[in-house]
């Protein structure tokens, strides 16, 4: 994991543009705005579908692949950092009220008090269905053709062709 401090004015002020790039598009999710939401992406597929409630940080560091499709209120808590963020691949599905969480936070209290960040990066392969209200954490691979189930907290990679769900996410069978 690689630290930044997320208070510095620089990056206050990318999470601002961001913020208010994603409230535009959650107000008012047109053709538009999802425009200048794919425009904050270091990379953005053709035939992207993104529903309204959709939140990133920074956007700079997200890349997603052809064809997917993200359903209302997911959240992308991305990293500022080259290759510390978020990758998607082609064809995903990614359900409701879904978060992909690229960054934390120190558990030792004393290094919590310096607010320094942790971001390691979170990859999907092609095909990958995340189900409602699941939870990826920093540092997560999930391999191609794998489900993730509903309300899931994915906190280890996860094999290809792999359905897991629960909290802390287990496999379930192979696909």
């Amino acid at each position: 994991m690689q630290s930044f401090n997320s208070i510095s004015k620089e990056y206050l002020a990318q999470r601002k543009q961001a913020g208010e790039t994603c409230r535009l598009f959650n107000k008012s999710p047109s053709k538009g705005n999802l425009k200048r939401i794919k425009e904050l992406f270091l990379k953005s597929g053709d035939g992207v579908i993104i529903e309204s409630g959709f939140h990133c940080d920074y956007g700079n560091q997200i890349v997603i692949g052809d064809r997917t499709f993200m359903n209302i209120n997911c959240t992308l808590l991305d990293s500022p950092l080259a290759n510390h963020s978020i990758t998607i691949g082609d064809d995903c599905l990614i359900g409701p009220n879904v978060q992909l969480l690229a960054v934390s936070h120190a558990t030792n209290p004393a290094e919590r008090l310096n607010k320094e960040n942790f971001a390691a990066p979170i990859a999907l392969g092609n095909n990958v269905w995340v189900g409602a209200g699941a939870i990826i954490l920093a540092g997560v691979s999930i391999g191609e053709n794998s489900v993730v189930g509903a309300g899931a907290v994915v906190t280890k990679n996860v094999m290809p062709n792999t359905v897991v769900a629960g909290n802390p996410a287990r496999e379930i069978r192979t696909l």
